[in-house]
């Protein structure tokens, strides 16, 4: 479970957004709704540990029962996917994916988690593929399992799918929640887009407001 108590930020002594109080438990997706500015992607960044200087924290954020806010960020196991795919371009494909292995795996074991991971995407032989020959949506799923191969205890996902055509968009959506769910990873999802919310709970960030949806 992925648990928020009390979370505020602040810039320059203002609140960005009244305290934050959620609970997401494993396999659940929270969609976090609220317009553009009002602090969304700043409140991923925070529980991820990659906040901007310029902000100020308070509150505790708990994975699993453990608190994390007071980690380093590569120690917390929470996973960030933007709406840009952050691939490296001089890298192939299983090269990218190997950045997000445990360390201490033997070369076979490597080969053998990427070339599982790619037939679970449909990306059966894609290895030693270059970046640059992958359409739009074969990039975001080779950083979806870029982001899985690290075994986050926790997703968040900053509009991810904003920048995809209206039919892969839908497409892709629905594979990434049925991956996360599959793992039993809480999720959260920051969209301004209920379109790319799935079925579970709404929180809006401007009035502390949970529904059901």
């Amino acid at each position: 479970m992925l648990q928020l108590n009390d979370v505020e930020i602040r810039r320059a002594g203002n609140r960005l957004f009244p305290p934050v109080n959620v609970q997401v438990h494993a396999g659940e997706v929270l969609s976090v709704m609220g317009p553009s500015g009002c602090g969304k992607s700043t409140l991923l960044s925070a529980i991820v540990g990659d906040m901007a200087p310029v902000f100020a924290f308070s509150g505790a954020v708990l994975c699993h029962d453990q608190r994390v806010d007071v980690l380093p960020m590569e120690q917390r196991k929470i996973g960030l996917l933007y709406q840009d795919d952050l691939l490296f371009p001089h890298l192939n494909v299983s090269e990218n994916l190997c950045f997000a292995l445990p360390a201490g795996l033997s070369r076979a074991a490597q080969q053998e988690r990427i070339r599982n991971a790619l037939a679970e995407a449909d990306l059966v032989g894609f290895e030693s593929r270059d970046i640059a020959t992958l359409s739009g949506g074969q990039r975001a799923r080779v950083s979806v399992l870029r982001c899985l191969l690290a075994e986050p205890k926790a997703v968040l996902l900053d509009e991810p799918f904003s920048r995809l055509d209206v039919t892969l968009r839908g497409q892709f959506r629905d594979w990434v929640f049925t991956e996360l769910r599959q793992r039993q990873v809480p999720v959260i999802l920051v969209t301004h887009d209920a379109a790319d919310c799935p079925s579970g709970h709404r929180y809006d960030l401007l009035t502390g407001v949970q529904t059901a949806c």
